[in-house]
């Protein structure tokens, strides 16, 4: 999220994220005189404001389709199939380094907020002062590792901002992993009461009073963030700087936007307005898309027809030729079901065994669910790297577990299981290696639990084709649904579910660097699963040195199968024709929506 974490976005077949960046800023002073409509995600509309999430409500449709196009990030990555920094989107120059790499030198560009505002270090320093007064409350948080657990001090002077580590970073991972989650934030929010003021954007970095003063203004705004009626009151709009302003919200999480004439970027909004229309289903939206009423919105790949080639965007759908254009593209994540680890968990015993998760794994046939479920908009996952992970980041291996009924089956009946009523058993209980393994008593069965969004059609026929494929092999997995939204909190429960699935898997936006921290340590705020590896922490330990190479993290993790991974479907977005942009439509890998450089 993060779910996104922040984004890191978490993604498990991801569904798309109904939107398209374009590439390379522009500069546009077009007249604005249209409204674009915008199909939000089925069933995961926007619910919180603040650009300062816990774990619960970091996701796309908060992140990356509500809140960044009012709220921008310190540094602004992802323009177009790009993944990397945008230095003119971004409200500071690119960072300067030490030569130690033991500090960074931030310089504002002096851009504004909407009520007049300059972005300076003292809006800089107001994220990092809450951020250390409690790193909990914020998604992006990893605990003892880089921003706010590695710096020592932070210092803030009118449009620059110094801070100074505990140790050498890797600029690259602090970039783009930290350094990208600060949101600058206007002075107007720095509040304890609706008639107070707090010392929270002032306070000297890590002082008592100081963090005193954050706790109560992040409870004071974290209690006023999910109310839907302040969304578009002065308080929140007042602190934009970016190329939009909220002018409407209702509860179902219908927004409309309207373009922010004090934004200070190189790429002005070119139409007045974006309207976001909230779906509670694939299948409705696809009726609007019918009737012509949404411009830009995500259509479900298993409704379109089969294409011939994963590298060809394919046919559309017959009533959609005349009226759109079809766009699809790869996601910068990768897809994911999350074991249950937790000793609450009534068969953690079972999860902990590699045997048994292999054998899982075996049993999916992601070639075919990428061609029956998703019609070819699709492609296999094997590690939790992205796809487009260029070689110089991790050398590509071969996948450890290729779909193979007979070999995982065989897997377990020599771990000592035997199938009895159409379930394995373990009926050689032990810890040798050809016994059911530790905590596993005679008698036990391999009946799970799993759930998933249930309002996603290509979810509901891929899972219900691994089901059939794990019946194949004695392991009894009973479905269950819940809302996208929803399936959040089921994740972080203890004792439910052996396997839960996030409808937008894990997108490493923001925090862009992928690397494993997050995921598959203790300390990791997006380890929903609770695995918990030595070895493991210590290779992605290592990727936060100054080489930060992938390789070795990543064949591991494909190797101990910490979740289970799962083929990757890609975004499928409807454009209508008439829709045009100066540089040209492109997904984005990030799940980024900016519609300023969209018009008629």
């Amino acid at each position: 999220m993060h779910f996104l974490r922040r984004f890191r976005l978490p993604i498990a077949f991801a569904v798309a994220l109904s939107a398209l960046t374009l590439a390379a800023p522009t500069v546009s002073q077009a007249a604005a005189t249209s409204t674009i409509t915008f199909a939000e995600m089925p069933g995961a509309s926007p619910n919180y404001i603040f650009p300062y999430a816990n774990c619960l409500y970091d996701s796309p449709n908060n992140i990356g389709q509500f809140q960044q196009l009012m709220f921008r990030p310190l540094y602004w990555f992802g323009v177009g199939p790009s993944v990397g920094l945008s230095a003119a989107l971004s409200l500071a120059k690119p960072p300067v380094y030490s030569k130690t790499n033991t500090s960074v030198t931030l310089s504002m560009k002096g851009w504004r907020f909407a009520d007049g505002q300059i972005v300076n270090a003292q809006s800089v320093k107001f994220f990092l002062n809450m951020y250390v007064s409690d790193p909990l409350a914020f998604c992006g948080y990893e605990q003892g590792m880089g921003i706010p657990d590695q710096v020592r001090t932070v210092t803030a002077t009118g449009n620059t901002v110094r801070i100074i580590f505990k140790r050498a970073v890797n600029p690259t991972w602090l970039t783009d992993d930290f350094l990208s989650q600060i949101t600058p934030m206007p002075t107007r929010w720095d509040r304890v009461s609706a008639s107070q003021n707090g010392r929270c954007s002032t306070g000297v970095y890590g002082a008592g009073s100081t963090i005193a003063s954050c706790k109560s203004v992040q409870t004071y705004l974290s209690g006023l963030a999910s109310k839907f009626k302040t969304f578009s009151t002065a308080f929140w709009q007042g602190g934009a700087d970016g190329p939009w302003k909220l002018a409407s919200f209702d509860s179902t999480g219908n927004a409309t936007f309207e373009a922010n004439p004090f934004y200070s970027g190189p790429q002005k909004a070119r139409v007045k307005h974006v309207k976001e229309v909230a779906f509670t289903s694939a299948n409705q939206e696809t009726t609007e898309l019918d009737n012509g009423t949404i411009d830009v919105g995500y259509v479900d790949p298993s409704t379109l027809p089969p294409r011939a080639t994963t590298k060809s965007t394919g046919p559309n759908l017959a009533a959609l030729n005349a009226k759109y254009n079809l766009e699809a593209g790869s996601l910068w994540g990768f897809s994911e079901a999350v074991f249950n680890f937790n000793p609450a968990n009534s068969k953690s015993a079972a999860i902990a065994e590699l045997y048994v998760r292999q054998a899982l794994q075996e049993a999916v046939n992601q070639s075919s669910i990428v061609s029956s479920a998703f019609n070819g908009y699709g492609y296999t996952i094997d590690s939790p790297l992205p796809l487009a992970t260029p070689t110089t980041l991790s050398k590509p291996f071969a996948n450890p577990y290729p779909y193979d009924l007979v070999k995982a089956k065989a897997l377990l009946t020599s771990h000592g299981w035997t199938v009895v009523s159409g379930v394995m058993t373990c009926t050689s209980p032990g810890t040798t290696a050809t016994e059911c393994g530790a905590n596993i008593n005679a008698g036990y069965t391999l009946n799970l639990n799993i759930v998933w969004p249930g309002n996603s059609p290509e979810l509901n026929t891929a899972f219900n084709q691994e089901i059939a494929s794990w019946a194949q092999i004695g392991v009894i997995v009973t479905p269950n649904y819940d809302t996208a939204n929803n399936v959040v909190t089921d994740c972080s429960a203890t004792s439910i579910y052996q396997l839960c699935v996030l409808q937008t898997g894990w997108n490493y936006a923001n925090s862009y660097f992928p690397s494993g921290e997050e995921l598959f340590t203790l300390k990791g705020t997006a380890n929903f699963g609770a695995y918990n590896d030595t070895h493991m922490a210590s290779l992605i330990n290592a990727t936060t040195s100054r080489t930060g190479n992938l390789t070795s993290y990543a064949s591991y993790a494909a190797q101990q199968l910490p979740v289970l991974y799962q083929p990757q479907v890609e975004q499928t977005v409807e454009v209508v024709k008439t829709l045009k942009s100066s540089i040209g439509f492109s997904p984005s890998p990030l799940g980024n929506f900016m519609p300023e450089y969209y018009y008629f």
